[in-house]
């Protein structure tokens, strides 16, 4: 139980009168350790991963802290962590003091039917944990609920166990079970280097399914070349894949881009287009993509008000298909590869607690960034 917890903890905290850029929202405040409720357990958190869903969160956009948690004006951000299980509440059966874990970021209210026999993510009282709710990995005490559980790989430090949870859980997702990923698929991905893309290319590959890599400069090809790519795209080469306004043709920019795809791939259209990065790339995504293929988006980063050309779509009979975050089963079978080291964390860089803020403005700003972050919180 709770007996042994501190009153107090050291936690970063973003409130909605000072929203914006995370240097200036993110704040260190001592506030009270929370207490398990049913179902929860309170972690002893030793790292916390660090994601764009919190750039997000301290800038209000698209929704202030007051929309994300009404009743909590407090808000602790972080929905990755690794760290060690202090406190276990009433009904919790498979989590002892002491076990040593990482995280999954979805919540739900596991009693109605979504959770029991349909889907935990099309539960209507779903969240996602560190964004949506308070209370998360950005503090020395964290509160979840059991079921976000994983045992943490043992052959990891800290720092590692923490950074690849919501990203790698998210791809595996979007790849498996959203988009039916199979061998040979080719898969168009944008922003490669990244969280989220750096996976995307080692779950491809983890099923001989071939990634075709978009990346911004010589230093992430290589990168990802240490990870087992061998196709890419240079954005910078392509600048404009936006669609023309009113306009019956696709712009020369998509059209461009398209004819170095099929350089690469023989020919062919990508069966798959991994989305996160929104209005910057969603008209050529949907241009680019084969007959019959998905483009599957899980955020964007870019903007999430997206325009294409829809005759595309059904003339072309492809799909559009949103996948968010992961359920236990997925994030469970995603860190099984973890544990078999079929998948490589993808760290990149480590900062110390006081430096939370600055790793998520480093995040925002920073266009060198590649791999995964991950912030010391012990």
């Amino acid at each position: 139980m709770s007996a042994a917890l501190p009153a107090t903890m050291q936690a970063w905290v973003v409130r909605e009168d000072r929203h914006g850029d995370p240097v200036h929202a993110m704040k260190l405040e001592t506030v009270p350790v929370p207490r398990p409720g049913i179902g929860e357990v309170i972690l002893r958190v030793r790292a916390a991963g660090v994601n764009y869903n919190h750039v997000w969160a301290c800038r209000g956009v698209p929704v202030p802290i007051s929309q994300l948690h009404p009743d909590d004006p407090l808000h602790i951000g972080g929905s990755d962590a690794a760290g060690v299980v202090a406190a276990v509440g009433e009904g919790v059966r498979y989590w002892k003091v002491g076990d040593e874990v990482i995280t999954h970021p979805n919540q739900s209210c596991g009693q109605c039917a979504a959770c029991n026999g349909l889907e935990p993510l099309s539960c209507m009282h779903q969240k996602a944990w560190g964004f949506e709710t308070s209370w998360g990995s950005f503090a020395q005490y964290a509160r979840v609920q059991a079921q976000q559980l994983l045992r943490k790989p043992a052959g990891l430090g800290w720092a590692e166990a923490s950074a690849y949870g919501l990203k790698l859980f998210t791809a595996y997702r979007m790849l498996f079970v959203s988009a039916d990923l199979k061998p040979r698929d080719r898969v168009l991905v944008w922003g490669a280097s990244g969280g989220l893309g750096s996976y995307a290319l080692q779950l491809c590959r983890a099923v001989s399914a071939v990634p075709i890599c978009v990346v911004s400069s010589p230093q992430k090809e290589a990168y990802l070349r240490q990870l087992g790519a061998e196709l890419f795209i240079d954005r910078n080469q392509f600048p404009y894949l936006d669609a023309p306004a009113d306009s019956p043709v696709p712009s020369a920019g998509m059209r461009q881009f398209r004819r170095r795809l099929r350089e690469l791939t023989g020919g062919e259209d990508p069966e798959i287009v991994f989305e996160h990065v929104g209005a910057a790339t969603f008209p050529t995504s949907v241009f680019v993509a084969r007959r019959l293929g998905k483009i599957v988006i899980c955020g964007a980063t870019s903007g999430y008000q997206l325009t294409f050309d829809a005759r595309y779509l059904w003339m072309h009979q492809k799909q559009i298909v949103g996948s968010h975050g992961c359920n236990s089963h997925d994030a469970s079978r995603a860190n099984d590869l973890v544990e078999r080291g079929v998948i490589r964390p993808t760290l990149t860089r480590t900062y110390a607690f006081h430096q939370a803020a600055l790793a998520h403005q480093h995040l925002l700003e920073d266009r060198t960034c590649q791999g995964s972050f991950a912030i010391m919180v012990d």
